[in-house]
Protein backbone atom coordinates (compact mmCIF):
# COMPACT_ATOMS: atom_id res chain seq x y z
CA UNK A 1 0.00 0.00 0.00
CA UNK A 2 2.77 2.56 1.10
CA UNK A 3 4.68 1.43 -2.23
CA UNK A 4 2.03 1.97 -4.34
CA UNK A 5 0.79 5.64 -2.64
CA UNK A 6 4.50 6.67 -3.23
CA UNK A 7 4.30 5.43 -7.05
CA UNK A 8 1.11 7.64 -7.61
CA UNK A 9 2.80 10.83 -5.96
CA UNK A 10 6.24 10.48 -8.22
CA UNK A 11 4.17 10.28 -11.20
CA UNK A 12 2.12 12.91 -10.46
CA UNK A 13 5.30 14.83 -9.54
CA UNK A 14 6.63 13.99 -12.95
CA UNK A 15 3.31 14.90 -14.55
CA UNK A 16 3.76 18.41 -13.33
CA UNK A 17 7.19 19.04 -14.09
CA UNK A 18 6.87 18.66 -17.35
CA UNK A 19 3.48 19.99 -17.70
CA UNK A 20 4.92 23.21 -16.41
CA UNK A 21 8.40 23.03 -18.58
CA UNK A 22 6.09 22.66 -21.90
CA UNK A 23 4.09 26.01 -20.69
CA UNK A 24 7.36 28.07 -19.98
CA UNK A 25 9.01 26.98 -23.12
CA UNK A 26 5.64 28.63 -24.98
CA UNK A 27 5.62 31.62 -23.44
CA UNK A 28 7.41 34.45 -25.45
CA UNK A 29 10.64 35.88 -23.89
CA UNK A 30 9.18 39.19 -24.11
CA UNK A 31 5.43 40.02 -24.02
CA UNK A 32 5.22 43.68 -25.74
CA UNK A 33 6.69 41.72 -29.33
CA UNK A 34 3.87 40.29 -29.34
CA UNK A 35 1.88 43.66 -29.18
CA UNK A 36 4.18 45.77 -31.00
CA UNK A 37 6.35 44.08 -33.10
CA UNK A 38 10.45 44.35 -33.42
CA UNK A 39 11.93 47.45 -32.91
CA UNK A 40 12.75 49.55 -35.81
CA UNK A 41 16.03 50.50 -33.92
CA UNK A 42 17.66 47.43 -34.13
CA UNK A 43 18.49 46.17 -37.10
CA UNK A 44 20.37 43.44 -37.99
CA UNK A 45 23.91 44.31 -39.49
CA UNK A 46 24.74 42.76 -42.59
CA UNK A 47 28.15 41.32 -42.92
CA UNK A 48 29.85 40.21 -46.69
CA UNK A 49 32.60 37.82 -46.93
CA UNK A 50 35.10 38.69 -49.09
CA UNK A 51 37.14 35.66 -50.58
CA UNK A 52 41.00 35.30 -48.86
CA UNK A 53 42.76 36.50 -51.87
CA UNK A 54 41.05 39.94 -51.97
CA UNK A 55 42.12 39.97 -48.28
CA UNK A 56 45.66 38.67 -48.94
CA UNK A 57 46.16 41.59 -51.74
CA UNK A 58 44.62 44.65 -49.13
CA UNK A 59 47.23 43.33 -46.64
CA UNK A 60 49.98 43.64 -49.43
CA UNK A 61 49.35 46.55 -51.05
CA UNK A 62 48.84 48.27 -47.64
CA UNK A 63 52.84 46.28 -47.13
CA UNK A 64 53.09 48.18 -50.20
CA UNK A 65 52.49 51.39 -49.10
CA UNK A 66 54.38 51.38 -45.83
CA UNK A 67 57.36 50.49 -47.22
CA UNK A 68 56.74 53.54 -49.95
CA UNK A 69 56.61 55.67 -46.90
CA UNK A 70 59.21 54.43 -44.98
CA UNK A 71 61.36 54.84 -48.23
CA UNK A 72 60.53 58.28 -48.61
CA UNK A 73 61.58 59.30 -45.14
CA UNK A 74 64.58 57.86 -45.60
CA UNK A 75 65.24 59.72 -49.16
CA UNK A 76 64.01 62.65 -47.60
CA UNK A 77 66.41 62.66 -44.65
CA UNK A 78 69.52 61.50 -46.66
CA UNK A 79 68.81 64.93 -48.98
CA UNK A 80 68.53 66.85 -46.51
CA UNK A 81 72.19 65.50 -45.21
CA UNK A 82 73.54 65.88 -48.63
CA UNK A 83 72.44 69.29 -49.06
CA UNK A 84 73.96 70.56 -45.93
CA UNK A 85 76.87 68.25 -46.84
CA UNK A 86 77.81 69.70 -50.69
CA UNK A 87 77.85 73.17 -48.65
CA UNK A 88 80.72 74.98 -48.21
CA UNK A 89 82.23 75.50 -44.20
CA UNK A 90 80.59 79.23 -43.72
CA UNK A 91 77.57 77.96 -45.66
CA UNK A 92 77.13 75.02 -43.13
CA UNK A 93 77.62 77.17 -40.14
CA UNK A 94 75.08 79.50 -41.52
CA UNK A 95 72.11 77.07 -42.04
CA UNK A 96 72.95 75.15 -38.68
CA UNK A 97 72.93 78.45 -37.09
CA UNK A 98 69.43 79.57 -39.01
CA UNK A 99 68.06 75.65 -37.55
CA UNK A 100 68.69 76.68 -34.37
CA UNK A 101 67.20 79.94 -34.62
CA UNK A 102 63.69 78.60 -36.16
CA UNK A 103 63.98 75.90 -33.69
CA UNK A 104 63.98 78.86 -31.19
CA UNK A 105 61.01 80.56 -32.59
CA UNK A 106 58.89 77.56 -33.13
CA UNK A 107 59.58 76.52 -29.40
CA UNK A 108 58.36 80.04 -28.38
CA UNK A 109 55.42 80.19 -30.71
CA UNK A 110 54.16 77.15 -29.71
CA UNK A 111 54.51 78.29 -26.23
CA UNK A 112 52.65 81.15 -25.94
CA UNK A 113 49.56 79.54 -28.17
CA UNK A 114 49.53 76.92 -25.96
CA UNK A 115 49.21 79.23 -22.50
CA UNK A 116 46.70 81.82 -24.27
CA UNK A 117 44.89 78.64 -25.20
CA UNK A 118 44.99 77.53 -21.58
CA UNK A 119 43.54 80.92 -20.14
CA UNK A 120 41.00 81.01 -22.71
CA UNK A 121 40.03 77.41 -21.74
CA UNK A 122 39.99 78.24 -17.88
CA UNK A 123 37.75 81.51 -19.10
CA UNK A 124 35.08 79.17 -20.86
CA UNK A 125 34.65 75.87 -18.36
CA UNK A 126 32.22 76.03 -16.58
Amino acid sequence: MNNLLIRKFLIFLIIMSVGVSVCEAQSPRNPERRLFGKSLGRKKEVTVKVPRTVNKAKKKQEAKLEKQKKDYAHFVIKSQKRSVEIQTPEVQARMKQNKKDSDANYKAKKKKTSASTKNAGRKYKK
